[in-house]
């Protein structure tokens, strides 16, 4: 769930790495453009932290998170293709950009919550750790960004897509890869719902 959470979000890294240079310089939007269009899709990753409180009572943290990762990687995905064959305008970007980090608002605090769960004891030490891989992979995502930059939105996106995808097998086959759960299914849940109500 850290690698999950931590690649995921390394996602939103690249998009700030790479939407200023696509919006200013490639569909050439002013600057005061750019900090409307930043605050409006970071409305939606606000807004879905909001709603993953919600769906907490019916769906648990897993549940959430996968479906989530699921449409992240779709948008990730159709970002990518449209920007390969320049087939998005500045609008349909600022729509796939907006469907894939409001995703980061239902994956960030249930991957939180599930890393952190079984660390009552040592939350503090776990939490820093967490937030180091996260901030890492994320510097080097960023890096990636840059380092592939072509006047174009295609380093970004794919950088994107990637994170959303290789998250989304982290969290389908994590289980399985490590052999079975740490924790119960209940006492799990009922860890998560207290972390996230903590946050």
């Amino acid at each position: 769930y850290c690698l999950t959470g931590s690649i995921a979000a390394a996602g939103l890294y690249a998009y700030i790495a790479g939407s200023p240079s696509v919006f200013m310089e490639l569909f050439h939007v002013s600057e005061k453009q750019y900090g409307w269009i930043f605050a409006a899709i970071a409305a939606g990753l606000i807004t879905c932290s909001q709603i993953n409180s919600l769906l907490l009572k019916k769906y648990s943290s897993r549940q959430i998170i996968v479906t989530a990762l699921l449409f992240q990687s779709i948008a990730g995905i159709a970002l990518f293709a449209g920007c390969w064959f320049n087939l998005l305008n500045v609008w349909g970007t600022i729509f796939l950009c907006f469907i894939f980090l409001s995703c980061q608002g239902f994956t960030f605090p249930n991957t939180t919550a599930l890393s952190l769960a079984p660390f009552s004891k040592m939350a503090g030490s776990a939490s820093a750790l967490l937030g180091s891989i996260q901030m890492a992979i994320g510097a080097i995502t960023s890096s990636i960004v840059s380092y592939l930059s072509d006047g174009t939105a295609r380093p970004m996106a794919w950088v994107m897509a990637c994170c959303a995808i290789v998250s989304f097998i982290l969290v389908k086959n994590g289980v399985r890869i490590i052999g079975k759960e740490t924790t119960t299914s209940n006492d799990l849940d009922e860890a998560v719902k207290e972390v996230i109500a903590a946050t």
